[in-house]
């Protein structure tokens, strides 16, 4: 879900939880390893590759994708994935809108079945855990759930895709019931279950997911409240004015918006939650959502000695390879390089976690390929709103010495004249001296904010804010003015540079 979103960034049907039990793998070719590392230039690709068993920790984007792009680059590997859960490729994005009622059920966010995985030739198994991995054997230790049974498994080339967790704050440490993260299909389930009959709601973080959730939960008729630790809403994703726009659209749609606020705990009765009591006082619920961030999941990395960066996610290479042999690493758990600062970051967001996946699948089959990093670029929407970045915020460049300024523009999302014609905010960034843009943040009506990927293009080849503003784009009146906001917007950032 990004994380996700992030850390945000997956499911099967009911109808496809199919049985567990061991797929029968084909013997593994030993001895397939060969040296590589976090800095160097990849592993040597001098092997052959017949029978290559790879083994894949976690499902969902990352997992999946590397599956996938495996079974492709070389049709005789064996490829097994090990998923704890019972669901393998869904649309965790999505869950927001299934709550909110945008989206018809859980099912509909399926993408693929374990029963379509097996029939590509790719090993499924379903409540299967992996609890370690002994790199210098080339093995891994599972836990299948359903029987208690613990597992050694061998592997060529491993992969983990162990994705984030959420965060479980200490005040959030209950069994009361109505208490709930969303990460996952049951946490989704879980929620619409305690939605049946409450009328008051309390969501706690103010970033992705719970914007979204409050959203959902409106539509839902609930009266609901936003807890925000933070001076404002949306986090670091936008400069203070962005965040101000967002926050009028929450509370002119009637969500309570309380920043600067600490919990301290939860109050509850009869085994269920009542109320979240703050510094500022009680507020009364009957569902509560904490949504206060992730963490990337890096146990198992940690515990077979690979490498963690100093964002906390695994570190790797270009080619997803870990600092030990034979161990790749994608997905939310997985740091990579920002193209802007070429600083390594951890941002948990859906594209990333799929291509990140696609790249260790190529390379893990004997392949070549190259992530080329990120930019950082977010969307969200929040009621009528929708919200977006890319690049570096002016708090950001700030923060890293830059020497940036940005400009503001207010305009229209489409010729004035035209019917329809909504209000449009953009801020441009770009760096004094070299000219180079640095990021943007768009709020505007549907759609409009989608120009966003206009800007994450360029950022991309690293271009300037005058090639943004000689771009040639496209124009007639029912989608933009004949000169388009980023335009203007480009222009005006031009001067002060």
């Amino acid at each position: 879900m990004r994380a996700g979103n992030a850390s945000f960034q997956k499911w099967c049907t009911p109808q496809s939880r199919l049985p567990t039990e061991p797929v029968q793998d084909v013997p593994p070719r030993r001895g397939a390893v060969h040296p590589g590392n976090c800095e160097g230039r990849g592993q040597e690709n001098r092997i052959s590759l017949s029978r290559m068993r790879i083994v894949i920790v976690g499902g969902v984007a990352a997992g999946m994708t590397a599956a996938s792009r495996a079974r492709r680059q070389d049709p005789d590997a064996q490829v097994v994935v090990f998923e704890r859960g019972e669901w393998i490729s869904y649309g965790a994005c999505g869950l927001p809108y299934v709550l909110g009622g945008a989206v018809k059920d859980f099912d509909a966010l399926v993408a693929r079945t374990p029963a379509q995985m097996r029939a590509r030739g790719v090993g499924i198994r379903l409540g299967h855990e992996v609890t370690g991995i002994d790199a210098t054997a080339a093995t891994v230790t599972v836990h299948e759930r359903a029987s208690g049974r613990t597992l050694t498994e061998p592997y060529d080339r491993l992969l983990l895709a162990t994705g984030v967790a959420a965060l479980r704050p200490d005040w959030a440490q209950s069994d009361l019931s109505g208490v709930h993260l969303l990460r996952e299909i049951p946490d989704g389930q879980a929620i619409e279950a305690t939605l049946k009959g409450a009328r008051r709601a309390c969501v706690v973080g103010a970033g992705y997911i719970g914007i979204e959730m409050a959203e959902a939960l409106r539509a839902r008729g609930l009266s609901v409240v936003l807890m925000e630790k933070a001076p404002e809403v949306a986090g670091r994703m936008l400069d203070p004015d962005y965040q101000r726009l967002v926050r009028a659209e929450l509370e002119r749609r009637g969500v309570d918006v309380r920043c600067n606020t600490d919990v301290v705990r939860l109050t509850g009765r009869d085994g269920r939650v009542t109320g979240v009591q703050t510094e500022h006082g009680l507020v009364r619920a009957d569902v509560v959502i904490v949504a206060v961030g992730v963490r990337p999941r890096t146990e198992l990395a940690g515990g077979a000695g690979v490498r963690l960066g100093k964002s906390g996610a695994v570190a790797v290479n270009a080619r997803q390879e870990t600092s030990v042999p034979g161990i790749f690493s994608a997905g939310d758990n997985t740091e990579c390089i920002h193209r802007v600062t070429r600083r390594k970051v951890h941002i948990p967001l859906a594209l990333s976690a799929n291509r990140m996946g696609r790249i260790a699948g190529v390379n893990m089959a004997g392949g070549d390929a190259r992530f080329p990093g990120v930019v950082g670029t977010g969307i969200f929407k929040v009621f009528e709103l929708g919200a977006a970045r890319t690049g570096l915020t002016q708090t950001d460049a700030d923060s890293l010495g830059l020497d940036a300024v940005s400009v503001d523009v207010k305009s229209t999302d489409h010729a004035g004249y035209y019917r329809g014609a909504q209000p449009i905010h953009v801020r441009l960034t770009g760096e004094r001296g070299s000219g180079r843009l640095l990021g943007a943040q768009l709020v505007g009506c549907g759609d409009s904010v989608k120009r966003v990927d206009v800007v994450a293009a360029l950022l991309h080849r690293r271009a300037s804010v005058l090639d943004l503003f000689e771009a040639d784009l496209a124009y007639a009146p029912p989608f933009s003015g004949v000169w388009d906001v980023l335009l203007v917007a480009a222009d005006r950032l031009s001067r002060e540079l």
